[in-house]
């Protein structure tokens, strides 16, 4: 064990040990109240460039599997938690947590009070952030952090979309035909197979997309044509797709105005389209509102949502830093129909004459374990022209 400095920018030092890899890492320090799921958050895309502080005290009890991954590859900056569990005890287990992030060169940290990092990260907010096992004086990384980049502005996206063009599912997609539904709280299995050649053609704008997502969308017999976040408008609709998809995705969406743009062309052809998180923003940026940064996000397994239209609630799994302003929207172009019950901002809109929807939550991740996936099948049915389920 080889101790380590958490420099934050406002100053504040916490003191840990790194169970895992050495180095130094910078990034924006958040926290996640999932009692499970640590591999899920590991390689979701939207925590690229974030450091993850774990809320829940024990971290890597049951180990790592090949199965949960939620891309190719770990994309959070960093991990922080209060304890390590060294002996991981599940039959689906192929590691532990500190071998995988050895082998992914990701720095793990334990022997921290995260108690006292949340309660500092939800008074001050996210912070920019640097952890290093080699400086040893903390004011000079204090320094550093305050010279880091942060989020705000910047165009994350690019860096974790897909390189090029691919189909899903095809030979790119090696997991598609897993009926494992992977959830970052309450397991869930969904043994409805993946159907290439499906009635359905989706273009997907990859802004660093989820597996799981992609695995719904293909359980409900779409062909996928994945693109990268780059790709014009017209590339895009050469494809005459069905619908348009706008994943997940780190950052800051006012750091991609060009891929707000190609979103305002597709959706002006009437084409049925649905957004998730960072997609839900997008939309709302290229629907004419506007955006703004939390004070410290919402990540966990455990956000109450309501449905403004049915009054029905889901207890949904979360992962954002940056919000659709509802009330910038026109309310007679644009209908707000969900909401967060923690904090009432935006969870969610649909275009009142066009078959658009979006929500800022996550419905693959399946904490309910099944509460929001009636989503998919809303978009399923849009692109069938047949009415919407609720």
């Amino acid at each position: 064990m080889v101790k380590a400095l958490i420099a934050l920018e406002d100053g504040t030092i916490f003191e840990g040990r790194a169970f895992a890899g050495r180095g130094e890492i910078e990034g924006e320090l958040v926290f996640n109240t999932s009692m499970t799921g640590y591999q899920e958050i590991l390689t979701d895309p939207s925590y690229h460039g974030q450091i993850v502080t774990m809320t829940y005290p024990l971290i890597g009890n049951y180990g790592v599997n090949p199965a949960d991954v939620e891309s190719g590859r770990p994309q959070a900056a960093g991990l922080v938690i209060s304890e390590h569990s060294r002996i991981p005890s599940n039959w689906r287990s192929t590691r532990t947590l500190a071998d995988y992030l050895v082998e992914n060169d990701l720095l793990g940290i334990d022997g921290v009070d995260t108690r006292a990092i949340t309660l500092h990260i939800r008074a001050q907010g996210a912070m920019k952030c640097i952890i290093s096992t080699e400086e040893a004086d903390p004011q000079a990384l204090v320094h550093r952090a305050r010279q880091s980049p942060g989020l705000a502005g910047r165009d994350l996206a690019r860096e974790v979309t897909c390189p090029a063009r691919y189909t899903w599912p095809g030979p790119h997609a090696a997991q598609a035909d897993r009926p494992l539904v992977s959830g970052e709280g309450a397991r869930a299995y969904d043994d409805t197979p993946c159907v290439p050649g499906g009635p359905h053609r989706v273009a997907v704008l990859d802004c660093g997309a989820k597996f799981n997502m992609l695995r719904l969308l293909a359980q409900r017999g779409c062909t996928l044509e994945v693109f990268p976040i780059t790709t014009p408008a017209a590339e895009i609709l050469a494809c005459q797709p069905d619908g348009f998809f706008i994943t997940n995705g780190p950052g800051d969406p006012e750091g991609v105005p060009y891929a707000v743009e190609t979103i305002r062309t597709v959706i002006a052809t009437g084409l049925p389209t649905f957004g998730i998180c960072f997609g839900h923003q997008l939309l709302g940026l290229a629907l004419g509102g506007k955006t703004y940064k939390l004070k410290f996000g919402h990540r966990g397994a455990n956000q109450p949502v309501m449905d403004l239209r049915t009054r029905k609630v889901d207890i949904t799994s979360q992962n954002h830093g940056f919000c659709v302003d509802k009330d910038s929207l026109d309310p007679d172009l644009v209908e707000s129909t969900h909401i967060n019950l923690n904090d009432n901002t935006s969870e969610g809109l649909r275009h009142r004459t066009h078959p658009i929807f979006s929500v800022q939550h996550h419905p693959e991740a399946n904490p309910g374990p099944h509460d929001a996936v009636y989503l998919f099948d809303q978009f399923a049915a849009l692109m069938a022209g047949r009415e919407a389920p609720k």
